[in-house]
């Protein structure tokens, strides 16, 4: 006889809650989800989840529920909502990168009604979430965090309990400090290759097998080389907000961030390029137009704009 498959609700099935529900069914899971974009609960469906059109939907049908949300309104809402149709012992794992305060405010609420809500934010990209490439940062009660661990190893590499509620995404924020100027610092050893009329293809794969390599120029150095951020594994608009987040924690805590601080203005350039739809490696992009590079200038003859077609953010 099988045994029954444990039940795991994924609220927000975006770039990384679409990964991360592919990867719980493949582990066995019988993944539920909800997201307000019909193409997203589509994706759950061909991956072999269960999509559902409402947030109490999956409250009703999973003990432990992931969100995964892109702003600090979405999780007010599904928290408000999971303490309504939600039921006592229900855990809740929130993976998305948002304030402290307001993860506390959703803490409150649902407490209320004897929901756990563990801080959780992930380390990865989009790309790495697909195969289960992810760091969890969990803070919160012990007891719920081991009750998770199965979870956790679904759609993760690691994962660590940092310590008291809000500890995640204190260490998240750190580590999205690195992210933001690893980036910026590929794309500019890369655009100095190009510009020192190297092959970029060549620079990446040299530079990174010695002591100048990072993640950042492992993970987005490809795209960077090819020059085409279109599959994008964290969106620019997407990535401001996490900018912003961590600028306003190191501020309240007074703590110097000099070389953030100095990557942000190519970020915002990027979104004034356009950009904003395309992968944060795109700095790259321009990094190339300040340096007037052959390649940009290649792009700029081919398309007549100053970089690719603007979107909507």
């Amino acid at each position: 006889m099988s045994t029954p498959r444990q039940s795991v609700g994924v609220i927000g099935l975006g770039i990384m809650g679409s990964a991360m529900s592919a990867n719980l069914v493949k582990a066995g899971f019988a993944v539920t989800g909800y997201d307000p974009v019909p193409v997203c609960r589509s994706a759950l469906s061909r991956a072999g989840g269960r999509a559902v059109r409402s947030t109490a939907v999956v409250a009703k049908r999973a003990g432990i529920i992931i969100t995964s949300l892109p702003s600090s309104e979405a999780l007010a809402d599904a928290s408000a909502e999971l303490a309504r149709t939600g039921r006592r012992g229900q855990i809740v794992i929130e993976a998305s990168t948002l304030p402290i305060e307001v993860k506390q405010a959703a803490r409150k609420v649902l407490a209320a009604r004897g929901i756990t809500l563990l801080d959780c934010p992930l380390s990865g990209t989009g790309a790495q979430a697909r195969t289960r490439d992810l760091v969890v940062y969990a803070s919160g009660e012990s007891a719920a965090y081991r009750k998770c661990t199965a979870v956790f190893e679904g759609f993760a590499r690691a994962h660590f309990l940092v310590g008291p509620f809000g500890d995640g995404s204190k260490m998240k924020f750190v580590a999205n400090l690195l992210v933001a100027i690893h980036n910026v610092a590929a794309a500019e050893a890369i655009v100095l290759g190009i510009k020192a009329g190297l092959d970029p293809a060549k620079v990446l794969k040299i530079v990174s097998s010695g002591a100048g390599t990072s993640r950042m120029l492992e993970v987005r150095g490809p795209m960077m080389v090819k020059g085409d951020y279109s599959e994008a594994t964290m969106k620019v608009s997407v990535w401001q907000k996490d900018m912003k987040i961590i600028a306003e924690y190191a501020r309240s805590i007074d703590c110097p961030t000099p070389l953030f601080l100095a990557s942000a203005p190519f970020y915002t350039a990027a979104m004034a390029m356009g950009r904003g739809r395309e992968d944060t490696g795109s700095v790259c992009a321009v990094l190339e137009e300040m340096a007037g590079s052959r390649r940009s200038r290649k792009r700029n003859l081919g398309s007549g704009l100053a970089s690719t077609p603007r979107f909507k953010t």
